[in-house]
This record gives C-alpha cells, sequence and structure tokens, in this order.
C-alpha cells in the first residue's frame, strides 16, 4: 500500500522532531510535560503541529480521537463528545485526548460546542492552526489553552530532512548541491512540501538531478503563497506599509507578488480602499474616487486587463500626499465613546417635530447656523451639557 514520503517520515518521539527547538529542546516548554495538558499548536502549514500532537499523545498514554475541521460537521463532533463521555465512565482512568486539525475552520457554535467538556475534564483538546488564534478562536474556548507558536522550517532544518528523506527512497537520487538549494528554496520553509517535491523527483527516471533537470521536472508554477493562511495577511500588511511609506516600487512588487500567487484582485481592491481612507484621506480627495474608480473598471473589464486599474492606483496612493487625521480623529472618538457614560442630547438640539415637543422645550433657543454671517454661530455649544468639549480632530498641513 502506498504511503507518502511525508507519512514514512513522520517522527515518533519528541527526540526526532526537526526544527522546534524552542518547544522541545531542553528544558524547553514541551520538553518534559507528562501530564496531559489543551493546547493550540500555531504555525504555518508542513512544520511538524500534526507530529507533535502525536507524539504528545503518544507519550501522555491517553484515548486519542482525531477530527479534521475541514471535513467535521456538527455529527463528527456531537460523536466524537460521546464517544470522550463512555471513556471517562470506563474502567480504565486515562483522559481522552481530541486533536482538531484546522480547528480556526470551526464556527462559534461548533467551537463553543466543546467548552462543557473541557470544563469537566471529559476532553484534553489539542487543537492545530495556521491561522492566528486569537482571531480565529472564541474567545472563551482560547481562555482556557495554551498557545504553543511553532516556527517556520529554516534551511538547515529542511537540509537535515532532505538527507534523512533520500535515505528512505526506493532508488538512490544524486542531487548537485544547486539542485538542492534550489528544492529547498521551493519547499518555502514547509516540510510536507519538500517531501512532495521529492517524490516528484524521485517519479522520474532520472538519477543524477541538477539544476536544469529539477526545473524541467517540477511544474513551473510552484506559487510561495497561500490564499487562506498567514503569509497572506503578511503580505497585505507590506503593501498597506508600503503604500504609506510612499514607496510606489515597493507596494506594486507586493500588488502583483498577491496577483502572481493567486489572490483575489477585488479583494486586494477593497484593501486599497481602505488604505486611501486610513492613509490618504482628506490629504487627497481623488484618492478615494481613483481607487473606487479602478473597482468599477475592474468589475467592467474583469481579469487580466482590469488588474492595470487597480496597479494604478496602488501607485497613485503611494505618490500622492498622506494625511490620518480623520482616521486618528474617528479611533479617537470611538475610545472616548466607548468609555464614556451616556449624556442626553441638549434641549436646544432636539428635533421639535410636534407641537407636544415644543410645549416641553424641545427646540428652545435653537440658533439657526445660516441666519448667521459666514454660517457660523459664535459660541454655540453642540456637546452635552455636562460633558467638557473633547477635541477628536487635529487638521494636518496635507491637503
Amino acid at each position: 500500500m502506498y504511503k507518502p514520503l511525508a507519512e514514512i517520515l513522520r517522527p515518533q518521539q519528541l527526540n526526532d522532531i526537526i526544527g522546534q527547538d524552542h518547544l522541545i529542546g531542553i528544558d524547553m516548554p514541551l520538553s518534559n510535560i507528562d501530564t496531559p495538558m489543551s493546547c493550540i499548536l500555531w504555525g504555518p502549514p508542513g512544520v511538524g503541529k500534526t507530529t507533535l500532537a502525536n507524539v504528545l499523545i503518544k507519550q501522555w498514554d491517553c484515548y486519542s480521537i482525531k477530527l479534521s475541521a475541514v471535513f467535521s460537521g456538527v455529527k463528527e463532533i456531537r460523536e466524537a463528545l460521546e464517544q470522550a463521555e463512555r471513556n471517562s465512565s470506563g474502567l480504565f482512568d486515562k483522559p481522552t485526548v481530541l486533536f482538531i486539525d484546522e480547528i480556526h475552520r470551526f464556527n462559534k457554535v461548533q467551537q463553543d460546542a466543546f467548552l462543557h467538556h473541557l470544563e469537566s475534564g471529559q476532553i484534553i483538546l489539542i487543537g492545530a492552526t495556521t491561522e492566528n488564534p486569537s482571531f480565529e478562536l472564541n474567545s472563551a474556548l482560547l481562555s482556557r489553552l495554551q498557545v504553543y507558536t511553532l516556527k517556520a522550517l529554516d534551511n538547515n532544518s529542511l537540509n537535515k530532512l532532505l538527507n534523512i528523506a533520500l535515505t528512505k527512497l526506493d532508488q538512490p537520487l544524486e542531487l548537485s548541491l544547486q539542485a538542492i538549494e534550489l528544492l529547498i528554496d521551493l519547499a518555502d520553509k514547509d516540510a510536507r512540501k519538500l517531501f512532495n517535491l521529492l517524490e516528484l523527483v524521485a517519479s522520474s527516471d532520472a538519477t543524477i538531478i541538477d539544476v536544469a533537470k529539477l526545473k524541467q521536472i517540477l511544474p513551473n508554477t510552484l506559487r510561495r503563497f497561500d490564499k487562506g493562511g498567514e503569509e497572506f495577511y503578511n503580505q497585505i500588511s507590506a503593501l498597506h506599509k508600503s503604500v504609506r511609506g510612499s514607496d510606489a516600487d515597493a507596494a506594486l512588487y507586493w500588488f502583483t507578488r498577491m496577483l502572481d500567487g493567486g489572490a483575489d484582485p477585488l479583494y486586494l481592491g477593497r484593501r486599497i480602499l481602505r488604505m486611501a481612507w486610513e492613509d490618504i484621506g482628506l490629504a487627497d480627495k481623488e484618492a478615494i474616487n481613483m481607487v473606487n474608480s479602478a473597482l468599477v473598471t475592474y468589475e467592467r473589464l474583469g481579469s487580466p486587463e482590469g488588474e492595470l486599474a487597480l496597479a494604478t492606483s496602488v501607485i497613485y496612493l503611494a505618490v500622492t500626499s498622506k494625511s490620518n487625521s480623520a482616521y486618528m480623529a474617528y479611533n479617537k472618538a470611538r475610545e472616548f465613546v466607548a468609555n464614556d457614560k451616556s449624556h442626553g442630547v441638549p434641549m436646544h438640539l432636539r428635533n421639535a417635530p410636534t407641537k407636544l415637543m415644543k410645549e416641553h422645550g424641545y427646540g428652545d433657543n435653537y440658533q439657526y447656523a445660516h441666519d448667521y454671517k459666514e454660517h457660523y454661530v459664535p459660541n454655540e455649544n453642540y456637546w452635552p451639557t455636562e460633558l467638557v468639549a473633547q477635541n477628536f480632530y487635529t487638521p494636518s498641513n496635507q491637503g
């Protein structure tokens, strides 16, 4: 029966795991944990989250139930929790570890289903995720879990894994130093990807592999971009900061890099529109219109022609004047209102559409701004009576 190389090479004990010394090295957090504990293993793809979970479960000598949030729904969750209840009422005093791969894919209701069993001790929960747990997991669930961050594998770790993998192939391969470097580069810090690439190479007839042969064997569209992972948001951040920093070339690089990796152009357009409001704002009134026009153009032309409009808007935002005065003012106002008590609207600012309301003083002494010079009422107060006027907006010298 065929087994993927990644499965054949999966470590069975902590000492065999490569690349996570900050967690499993001597005197590190997971090196000497003998008591089962609920946790989240957070890290990019192919760094050993599932492997580490399997090793811990084996080390703890527990019952284990495994789910993938990609393929599991309410039915599978219910069955797993019922099995955990049966285990806890059995003759053998062993805890049940419920391992959930891609736990971030469960919605709020599905995540809430684990809380009772977690609090009652019927399950030890280990979740693996490529996404930031702070954003993707319910706070109630996250507060009951310890988060351990697994690092992307460096070239040294990948080189060690490659050397081990070469000894497990059915036929020997001789890789040039440059071919090894390219293979590791294409793996992009992902052990699973490295093993998959090596299997593709091994499936060819060649036994001596140089760079030219490697490029011939492997697909020519190996992308280093994860449309659903943290790297996606890292690249969005790089694009945003390049625009904010007025570096048009860097901004265009990140924009093109994301398109090349398969990002949705309309999603990028919406993020660019946010940049226009947040970082250009009142400094250039045309910036927002520019991005809106680019979005309309893309919707009419589609890809790839419409992407030129979005790229042009990226360049425009990068080179134009910047101001975050409105963005900062709005955030200050939100923070103030969130921390302040509720204040009533002063009588002179209230509308009085009925006779009864007028009799009760609604609108009394309101001064109509258009009746005054320059349409401005000197010393008028538009704040709640008991509240000192605040200063949220500070104009900049841009725009």
